[in-house]
């Protein structure tokens, strides 16, 4: 063969039209997947290289997706949550198996937002991680819909939402964690974190941690409930002060993030408490700073995993107009030292 291989070439070998090449190296679900399979070894075979460029001027897409961070207060310089962070790497293999490039920014939600992405063809679609308050990120997802924007995001599952959003089942996952502790004799059990309705994973982690004390029998008490709602080491360790200033009765804590938990224990070793001779502490997210903590944190753990390849698949599916919806996936507790019985 002289020259360059084609895409007429690959159809001519494979028995089959230009369009049904250009369909399946571009990942159409309306190729089989075995004449998919077929085309792409022609492909390779002939040495076949796509010309994105000439490709998404003709379809007017980029073959891209962005992943836009919102900017968290952090311990260092990157103002990233680190359970992104543990995200990020199966967005980014998720995007390699479907053929997307992967643009990584931060979120900058003005009033044009949307057009330095989508409508400018950087990109075909947006995955949201992070969003500070619910109820002032709402408008602008709002925003997003009404402007036909293709996205999807990471949080809380809420009846009504803008969007599609893939999500923690936080009320199961705080449920099972304080039924942890009631199992190992605890009953004074506080809570750190945020319940408004601007933080709906941390109220729906409360709501399963009131779930399960009432179910043991026990009164809900509000004086064990603090209101933190950046997840960090210094908010956590603030909000556990303010708790040991009350002077209640407690002999553990759950804290809403891995975070707020490490800080928790550096306010109890502060005050003289042993973890967990005298308190028990628990966390939810399981970064992996959980497991290197003195003592190693018990928490909650969620399924980046999972998570990532359900953000980029259905935004993908957003993006070829096929049925979407949100999803939320199981929790499960990492039993580490932290909680243990005194």
């Amino acid at each position: 063969m002289k020259g360059k291989p084609t895409s007429f070439d690959i159809a001519y070998h494979a028995g089959v039209s230009q369009a049904t090449v250009s369909r399946a190296l571009r990942g159409s679900p309306l190729v089989s997947a075995e004449t998919r399979r077929r085309i792409q070894a022609i492909a390779k075979q002939l040495n076949y290289k796509v010309d994105k460029n000439a490709s998404n001027l003709r379809r007017q897409h980029s073959v891209t997706l962005a992943l836009l961070l919102f900017e968290d207060p952090t311990s260092d310089d990157s103002l990233i949550n680190p359970f992104f962070l543990s995200m990020l790497g199966s967005i980014t293999r998720a995007c390699a198996r479907q053929g997307y490039d992967l643009l990584i920014s931060f979120q900058q939600l003005s009033d044009d937002w949307h057009a330095d992405y989508q409508d400018s063809h950087k990109a075909d679609g947006l995955i949201l991680l992070g969003y500070g308050d619910y109820l002032v990120a709402r408008s602008k997802l709002e925003g997003l819909v009404e402007q036909g924007t293709h996205f999807v995001r990471w949080g809380a599952v809420v009846e009504g939402q803008p969007g599609i959003s893939i999500g923690c089942d936080n009320n199961q996952g705080g449920r099972a964690i304080t039924e942890h502790l009631l199992a190992q004799g605890r009953r004074d059990i506080a809570f750190i974190g945020d319940i408004s309705a601007g933080c709906p994973e941390f109220s729906d982690r409360y709501r399963g941690y009131c779930t399960a004390l009432r179910e043991a029998g026990l009164d809900v008490n509000p004086e064990l409930q603090v209101d933190a709602a950046d997840s960090t080491e210094m908010v956590g360790q603030r909000a556990m002060r303010k708790l040991l200033a009350r002077g209640p009765r407690l002999d553990a804590v759950f804290a809403a993030s891995d975070l707020m938990a490490i800080g928790a224990m550096r306010a109890l070793e502060e005050a003289g408490l042993k973890v967990p001779r005298d308190v028990s502490v628990v966390g939810f997210d399981d970064i992996p700073v959980a497991g290197l903590t003195n003592p190693p944190l018990t928490t909650v753990a969620q399924d980046t995993k999972r998570a990532g390849e359900l953000l980029v698949e259905t935004l993908i599916h957003q993006i070829r107009n096929e049925p979407t919806s949100s999803v939320m996936l199981p929790a499960r507790v990492v039993v580490r030292r932290s909680c243990g019985a005194g």
